[in-house]
Parts: structure tokens; sequence; C-alpha cells
């Protein structure tokens, strides 16, 4: 029971660290366009995201796939910017837009997945249940996920329902904020 909370709390952690913001800054852009009527959705897509974060880091735990660190670094902040995109350029077509933020959540979660599973190698405990304490990671890493999906909801109840701001200034202020940490990400981490 130790080992579960070493790495559920490690996968909690990961996602709430001040130091690394990537998630935080891509799931307030996903969660940007929706109020607690949508909660459902919302729910999908975490864990469409936490599937691709753990695949990926089983895939890199277990060496079936390496890549560069340097390529993971530069690509996780682009799929945050293509998320802000969506938010500032919205699709009228809903279908398309459900696939489009479907498959841009599972490339994330695998990209990000990549981007930690070297460090998860390092810190593993015991080798030989290293799936069981993968699994463990996940479980707190959506947990935080959850945690921020919910505090966006809420955020977003108040600035439309009690404060009566306008739902497309809301967005396009807090999606360009987030576009230009992705930007200056990105830029940062350029791979060349």
């Amino acid at each position: 029971m130790e080992n579960f909370w070493f790495y559920f709390k490690l996968g909690f952690d990961h996602v709430l660290d001040p130091s690394g913001l990537d998630h935080f800054y891509f799931l307030i852009a996903l969660t940007l366009p929706f109020m607690f009527r949508e909660w459902q959705k919302l729910l999908i897509w975490v864990s469409i995201f936490t599937l691709g974060h753990t695949l990926s880091l089983f895939a890199s735990n277990f060496k079936w796939i390496l890549v560069d660190g340097k390529w993971v670094e530069f690509l996780i902040p682009i799929t945050i910017g293509i998320t802000c995109l969506s938010v500032l350029f919205k699709q009228r077509n809903t279908v398309s837009k459900a696939s489009w933020i479907n498959s841009i959540t599972l490339f994330f979660g695998i990209i990000h997945g990549f981007g930690f599973g070297r460090y998860f190698r390092m810190i593993s405990i015991d080798d030989e249940n290293a799936a069981i304490s993968l699994l463990e990671f996940a479980l707190g890493v959506e947990f935080a996920q959850l945690i921020i999906v919910l505090s966006m909801l809420l955020i977003n109840f108040l600035v439309f329902r009690v404060f009566g701001f306008k739902i497309q200034k809301w967005e396009l202020i807090v999606a360009a904020l987030i576009l230009s940490q992705a930007i200056s990400m990105t830029v940062e981490n350029w791979p060349l």
C-alpha cells in the first residue's frame, strides 16, 4: 500500500508541479469552452489524455519505443498551442470538432508520457512491479487532472453566471494568454 501512495502522489504532483505547467495549460485550454452541464464530455477527454499518457509511459519505461527528449519537449507546447487555436477558432461542425479534440488530446497524452518515461525509469523502486506502479501513477495523474478540470468549470461558472462576463471575451483572453506561453515554451525548446 505504501508503494501505491508513493506512485499515486508522484502522478498527482507531476500534474500540479508549478515548474512544469504544461498539463495545467493544456487542461485549462481544453476546459475553457465548457460549463458543468458538459462534464461528461470533459471526463472522456481527460481519460483519453490519461490513456495516451499511460500507453507512452509503458512504451518508454519498457523501452518498446524511445523518442528523443528534445523533440518531446518541443512537441508538448505545440499541442497546447493547437488546443488554444481550436478554442480561438471554433469549428461549427461539432462532430469534426469532437474527433479533432479526441485526436489532439490522445496525441498530447502520448507525447507527454514519452516526456516523463525516462524520469519514471530512474525513480522506479521495483522493476518487477513496474506495470502496477505505472497504473498507480496514472491514477494520480487522472485525479489531479479532474481537480484542474472541476476548478476550471467552477471558475467558468463564476465568470459567466456570477460576474456576467461575455463567454467569447473570456475565451479569447485566457486562450491567448495560454497560447503566448505555449509559443514561448516552443521557442525555448526549439530542437535544432
